[in-house]
């Protein structure tokens, strides 16, 4: 077996996203134009996983597509700066993903993904295999070309965490795979009020899994065997401006506490708390995830 010399290898979506701030609170129909402040950023939840890593000190690899143009080539040579292995990149014809995201002024958002091709597209299997036969960690979102992965992680002999996000629909056959093949996973509870009926099902699909859900300003839950714990919410005095990149800060900051550095479950969900906190604080940029200084700064304070 390949010595593991990569932390985590991270499988999902980057692209050049639009933020779009508005001024009002709301959009106003009857009239044509709006005037909005419009930030272009770095990000996909492929994006902000692989940048929390690399920020938090861990050897980063990265598996997903990006077109062959201008936004393509800019995120590979951020990827190659910040040390991030680029191998895993390939080609979707139909360019690089810009999804739009609608920022209210309360906080809330809207997000409109962009797809593109990315329910016909294929990774490269051989090199995939390669980057996870040296991994301790394969942290998996949920673009369907991923799924024909999961068994090439597994296989490799890499932990496997999936990201299912917000699930609407706890039997959701689209995401059965990435249930059915994680050892930890998260989602969010936007489209719930409490996760644990959610946790409970997951469970007993695979009963030794780890589950982590963001509640946001409610907090975070933890599912194990046949229990879930609740935790409130962080207080740090920092402003909420952006969520964007959260809930992807919470999966970063947990696993490379429990999973890389061997924390207990209960001190990495705080510190993947404290991650996430503190992604809500940065506006429109994925450069500006947490350093571990930081991390062990808000934590020890």
């Amino acid at each position: 077996m390949a010595s593991k010399n990569v932390d985590v290898v991270v499988v999902g979506n980057v692209g050049i996203d639009t933020n779009v701030f508005f001024q009002s609170g709301e959009i106003d129909f009857s009239v044509e134009a709006n005037f909005t402040e419009n930030i272009d950023v770095l990000g996909q939840a492929g994006g902000y996983a692989s940048r929390g890593y690399a920020r938090l000190g861990a050897s980063t690899a990265f598996i997903g597509c990006v077109g062959a143009d201008f936004s393509g080539d800019y995120i590979k040579k951020v990827f190659t700066l910040e040390g991030i292995n680029t191998e895993g990149f390939f080609i979707d014809p139909q360019g690089t993903s810009r999804s739009i995201n609608f920022m209210y002024r309360s906080g809330k958002r809207k997000n409109f993904y962009d797809g593109k091709s990315h329910m016909h597209l294929h990774a490269p299997l051989e090199q995939a295999k390669k980057l996870f036969e040296s991994a301790r960690l394969a942290h998996f979102n949920i673009p369907n070309w991923a799924r024909e992965l999961l068994p090439v992680a597994k296989k490799a002999g890499a932990l496997i965490a999936c990201d299912i996000q917000d699930v609407v629909d706890v039997e959701d056959p689209y995401r059965t795979d990435f249930v059915r093949m994680a050892d930890y996973l998260f989602f969010s509870t936007a489209n719930h009020p409490d996760p644990a009926p959610l946790m409970h099902y997951y469970l007993q699909k695979n009963p030794s899994l780890v589950i982590i859900s963001g509640m946001g300003e409610r907090g975070c839950a933890l599912g194990t065997g046949n229990s879930v714990q609740y935790f409130p919410p962080v207080t740090l005095d920092l402003p909420v401006v952006d969520t964007n990149g959260a809930g992807d800060a919470l999966a970063v900051g947990f696993l490379t506490s429990h999973v890389l550095e061997g924390r207990s479950l209960e001190e990495s969900v705080q510190r993947g708390q404290i991650s996430a906190r503190y992604k809500c604080a940065q506006r429109a940029t994925s450069d500006c995830m947490i350093t571990r200084d930081l991390l062990d700064h808000y934590q020890g304070g």
